[in-house]
């Protein structure tokens, strides 16, 4: 967190989840259309405290950073973001499921 030692950076390779790119992509593109910069993901991730670098893992941060960045440029609202986050949670738990399957 912030210049604080944190030992060791593990060097293992990482098989990303579909979310993990999911959640890349979509900062890559939000980014380009102009919604944030480094400095505000950078500003939001730092203001999670070091709780949540303790609690989340990297693209749960990321996903929280990119999130509030989006809310503060007006893409939508917060209200806006419970509503779709409850019409998703209703198709179903999986892909699978949701697809009839």
């Amino acid at each position: 967190m912030g210049g604080t030692p944190a030992g060791p950076v593990p060097d293992a390779s990482h098989d990303f989840a579909l979310w993990e790119k999911r959640v890349d992509a979509l900062m890559i593109l939000a980014s380009a259309r102009g919604h944030f910069t480094v400095d505000g993901l950078r500003r939001a991730l730092e203001d999670m405290g070091e709780a949540a670098f303790e609690e989340m893992s990297y693209y749960e941060r990321w996903i929280a950073a990119i999130n509030q960045n989006l809310v503060e440029a007006g893409v939508y609202s917060l209200a806006e973001l419970g509503e779709k986050m409850e019409e998703v949670r209703a198709r179903a738990e999986t892909y699978g499921e949701a697809a009839g399957g």
